[in-house]
């Protein structure tokens, strides 16, 4: 009955979407196409078998015909991290528990550029069960169920990188993810940085130095 009514939803939409000559441009809502389809992979096809960062796991245009007469499929986005495989990470199932261990410990390092305060993310992940769908894809891709309108929030944060990947020797580390360049820096590291956060007078908060600089960040360790 489920699976019929879906179905139904499924016609009503692209019924709509014949009529009105529409096609999937933005906003995309992933809310209600999770509740058609249910499964990430559905419209993800290529994501348990991609093992680089540079695939394109956007869905193709065939993923979309079956209720949509001209669907829009996106280009990918510019990525900034040259080495992940979707397809091992698939493997592990869910990590919601590791992060949520991980904040029980205040192991959990999130800083200001993120795009989920960790207190919304920590809700979100208690509300997991094993038999919580795409539950392996959702405990990275924080917000997708919910998401109206792709945002940076849907893509995983460094601090989740952390949870697992503890070893970090900036900056020499930092390539071994991440495509090298000035990107990698934030905004506030201009060239007199050294001189002016040692000053005292910056107000850092080291806890937004470990995202980048690691667990066993130390300022003795710089100086």
């Amino acid at each position: 009955m489920a699976y019929l009514l879906q179905r139904l939803a499924a016609k009503a939409i692209a019924g709509f979407v014949l009529l009105c000559g529409a096609s999937l441009a933005a906003p995309f809502s992933h809310k209600l196409h999770l509740k058609l389809v249910q499964k990430c992979e559905t419209c993800h096809t290529a994501i348990g078998s991609s093992t680089k960062a540079s695939d394109n796991n956007l869905p193709r245009a065939a993923a979309c015909t079956g209720c949509h007469r001209q669907p829009v499929v996106s280009a990918p986005r510019v990525l900034k991290v040259t080495q992940f495989d979707h397809k091992k990470h698939i493997a592990f199932g869910s990590i919601a528990p590791a992060i949520l261990a991980a904040m029980k410990s205040k192991n959990y390092f999130s800083s200001p550029i993120d795009a989920t305060p960790a207190a919304a993310l920590e809700t979100q992940l208690k509300s997991f069960t094993a038999a919580t769908p795409n539950a392996g894809c959702l405990s990275c891709h924080h917000g997708v169920a919910e998401s109206e309108m792709p945002s940076r929030a849907m893509h995983a944060n460094m601090p989740d990188c952390l949870v697992c990947h503890t070893k970090i020797d900036n900056p020499f580390s930092c390539e071994l993810c991440h495509t090298p360049g000035n990107h990698l820096m934030p905004a506030s590291h201009t060239p007199d940085y050294v001189d002016r956060h040692s000053t005292g007078k910056m107000n850092l908060d080291k806890a937004s130095c470990v995202v980048c600089h690691g667990k066993k960040f130390r300022c003795l360790g710089c100086h």
